[in-house]
C-alpha cells in the first residue's frame, strides 16, 4: 500500500515538473522571439532615420538662461520615412547615459502600445508612447511611458539613472526630443521609484499654486537633490516605467531650450 502511494506521489511530482518545464520553455521561446522582433524593428528604424545634431539659430528660444546645459546641441529628426511606417509617430527621444534613443508614438488610449510594438503587431515589449491626454508638448506636463525590459530596450535602461556613476556625471542630466514642429532640450530635476500611484500623472493644472505643489512633491521624492529650479511658468517632461514589484520608476525634467523647425 505504502509503495503504491509513493509511486503515485512520484508520478504526480514528475508530471508537475514536466508541466513547469514546458511552461518555462515556452515562456523563454516567446520572450526571445519577441526580443528578436524588437531588435529587427530597431535596426530598420535606425537604417531609415538620420539624427542630425543642430546648434542654436534664430529660431532657438532658451527658457532657462542659468542652466549649465543651455549650450548643448539639439537633435533634429526627419519623420517622413517613420510616418510612412507608423502614422502614430509623435517624436524621437534621446536620454543621455541610457540606451533610450527611439521614436515614440501616441494613440487614442494608453493601452494599445503596452502590448503592440512599432509595427502595430502584438508584442509584450510594447513601445514608447506619449500619454493620450497630451496635446503634443503644449501641456504643463508631457508624459511618456514604456516597459522596463530585461534586455534594456524600451525603458529598460532608465534604471541607469539610479546609479551613482550616472548621477556623478552632470552631462547625463539631458534629454533631447525632436518632433515635426520643434527640437527641444530638457534638464532632469527629479528621479525616484515609488509604490504604484497615479498622483504624478497629471498633465494639466488649474493654477500656478497647484503646479508648484506638484513640483515640490516630486522633487521631495527624488533620490538626488538636483540643482535645478522649476518655476510656475515652466513645462516639464515625465518618463514612467515599471520597477520591481508594484513600483514605478519615474524621471522628471524641465524644458530649457526650444528650436522651432
Amino acid at each position: 500500500m505504502m509503495k503504491n502511494i509513493i509511486k503515485i506521489f512520484a508520478y504526480l511530482l514528475l508530471s508537475i515538473s514536466l508541466l513547469l518545464f514546458g511552461f518555462s520553455l515556452n515562456f523563454i521561446n516567446k520572450w526571445n522571439k519577441q526580443n528578436n522582433q524588437i531588435s529587427k524593428q530597431l535596426d530598420e528604424i535606425n537604417d531609415l532615420v538620420k539624427i542630425e545634431k543642430v546648434e542654436d539659430n534664430e529660431n532657438t528660444v532658451i527658457k532657462d538662461d542659468s542652466s549649465v546645459q543651455k549650450n548643448t546641441s539639439l537633435n533634429n529628426v526627419d519623420f517622413s520615412e517613420l510616418k510612412n511606417k507608423n502614422s502614430d509617430v509623435a517624436g524621437w527621444i534621446d536620454v543621455k547615459g541610457t540606451n533610450i534613443n527611439y521614436p515614440f508614438v501616441q494613440y487614442t488610449d494608453n493601452n494599445f502600445y503596452l502590448t503592440h510594438s512599432f509595427d502595430k503587431k502584438y508584442n509584450d515589449a510594447g513601445w514608447l508612447f506619449e500619454d493620450y491626454r497630451n496635446d503634443g508638448f503644449n501641456d504643463k506636463n508631457t508624459i511618456i511611458y514604456a516597459h522596463s525590459r530585461l534586455d534594456k530596450t524600451m525603458f529598460g535602461s532608465l534604471k541607469n539613472t539610479l546609479k551613482q556613476e550616472w548621477i556623478d556625471d552632470k552631462e547625463n542630466y539631458i534629454i533631447r526630443i525632436s518632433t515635426e514642429e520643434e527640437n527641444t532640450l530638457w534638464e532632469v530635476f527629479s528621479i525616484y521609484h515609488i509604490p504604484t500611484t497615479d498622483d504624478y500623472l497629471k498633465v494639466k493644472f488649474t493654477s500656478d499654486n497647484e503646479f508648484e505643489n506638484y513640483i515640490e512633491m516630486v522633487k521631495n521624492r527624488s533620490i538626488y537633490k538636483f540643482d535645478t529650479d522649476v518655476l510656475a511658468d515652466d513645462k516639464i517632461l515625465t518618463l514612467s516605467t515599471c520597477y520591481r514589484n508594484n513600483e514605478k520608476l519615474v524621471l522628471h525634467a524641465k524644458l530649457i531650450k526650444t528650436q522651432i523647425k
